[in-house]
């Protein structure tokens, strides 16, 4: 973690979806050239395999981190950056609720980060009238640490 950093998770692929990609990879490179081993044909097969594997590594690149600046704790998601000052409440959302929340139930002005591998997250609901954005949600393997690290600075000792 960096200096100030509380909490930093990558949502990658776990090592069974690494393995179905490797799998998709091969199979996508092979049939691709129907057998026929000239060597464009075999450069093709090649450059969609390594597209396979750039398309998975690119899903699973977003990183979700809270840093401390100063007095403020921000939450940052991939590029969007959220400051707690601005945050009425943080719930943890179990499988099923993680599921609704993303649902036909979802706000269309909501913000939202998953991946089809987590299912599990958090709803961060805003306190900004400013801002036409009612919550976020946003996956976590470990939403309750995320959480502890977002509202630790702002809940009184033995909360």
């Amino acid at each position: 973690m960096r200096s100030g950093e509380r909490y930093a998770e990558r949502m990658g692929l776990p090592v069974a979806g690494w393995l179905a990609v490797t799998v998709a990879a091969v199979l996508a490179g092979a049939l691709s050239n129907f057998g026929d081993m000239r060597w464009w044909r075999v450069a093709a097969s090649v450059a969609l395999m390594v597209a396979v594997f750039a398309g998975a590594w690119w899903l699973g690149r977003l990183r979700v981190s809270v840093e401390a600046v100063g007095d403020e704790v921000w939450l940052h998601v991939d590029d969007a950056k959220l400051p707690m000052s601005a945050v009425a409440e943080v719930q943890v959302l179990e499988p099923m609720a993680y599921s609704d929340a993303l649902g036909v139930a979802h706000h269309p002005l909501a913000f939202a980060v998953q991946r089809p591998w987590i299912n599990r997250g958090l709803r961060i609901v805003l306190d900004d009238p400013e801002d036409p954005t009612p919550y976020w949600i946003v996956a976590s393997r470990r939403p309750e640490r995320l959480k502890a690290a977002l509202t630790g600075s702002r809940e009184p000792a033995g909360a």
